[in-house]
């Protein structure tokens, strides 16, 4: 039997870098899978195509998480679906790259409205499917930077902090429902997200990291999975780094 044979589980930002390596992982695993996007048909067409052996396994939905009305009404029709809601992965997030002096409003909020309130409408909302089983996986995809900070992400880095709060105070109002809320954080992994990256920082940024490399999203699938699954049952309100020791 397939570690996640019968369990059901959405994955928002799920099919691109991070967010699909995560999705095709619990496919693999015999999970069927909500994948939530924002707004990139080609890249959910694109995955869609590619992984259309596993058949009504995987469903793409176009969703903006920051859109609570759209994110209550998506979870309502699941409900009278599935009944059952085994893992959330709250991995949809952008970057609004600027000095903080150079910063727009909309700069800050969008990022904020994604990356924090977005999570907290998934959890939220998906929340009652999981105490009505009493049992139950959320986990947060956060970055390092919600600890350390960086330069020209002050948006970025405010919304993975308060995920990080977010999941620790959750982590505690649902574990007597054997409910476990959890983040994996990943340093710098090689996605679409470092595209833009001169050949020159990312020299640097690998300087940067003791193992000398950028990880890759097969390696962060992994730790989510972990602590999607049975194994991790006594592990609550805690931040798994996966960052070569960043």
């Amino acid at each position: 039997m397939l570690e996640f044979e019968g369990k059901k589980a959405i994955v928002t930002g799920a099919t691109r870098g991070i967010g699909r390596a995560i999705t095709e992982a619990l496919l693999a695993r015999g999970a069927t899978v909500a994948g939530i996007y924002g707004g990139n048909r080609e890249a959910a067409e694109a995955m869609a195509g590619d992984n259309d052996r596993y058949g009504e396994q995987l469903r793409l939905i176009r969703l903006d998480v920051a859109d609570y009305a759209a994110v209550a009404d998506f979870c309502a029709g699941l409900e009278a679906e599935w009944d059952t809601l085994d893992i959330l992965v709250n991995n949809a997030g952008i970057r609004r790259d600027a000095v903080l002096a150079m910063m727009g409003e909309e700069q800050w909020r969008r990022v904020l409205d994604v990356n924090l309130t977005g999570g907290f409408n998934m959890a939220k909302l998906a929340l009652p499917l999981m105490l009505k089983q009493k049992y139950g996986r959320i986990v947060f995809i956060t970055s390092p930077m919600g600890r350390l900070g960086f330069a020209g992400q002050a948006n970025y880095a405010a919304s993975k902090a308060g995920q990080i709060g977010l999941m620790k105070s959750l982590s505690k109002e649902v574990a007597k429902r054997k409910i476990t809320v959890n983040s994996v954080s990943p340093g710098f992994i090689a996605t679409e997200l470092l595209d833009d990256l001169s050949e020159a920082h990312v020299k640097e940024y690998k300087k940067m990291v003791p193992a000398n490399r950028f990880g890759t999203p097969a390696e962060v699938a992994e730790a989510v999975l972990f602590l999607a699954g049975d194994r991790a049952a006594y592990i609550n309100g805690a931040v798994l780094e996966v960052t070569g020791g960043l």
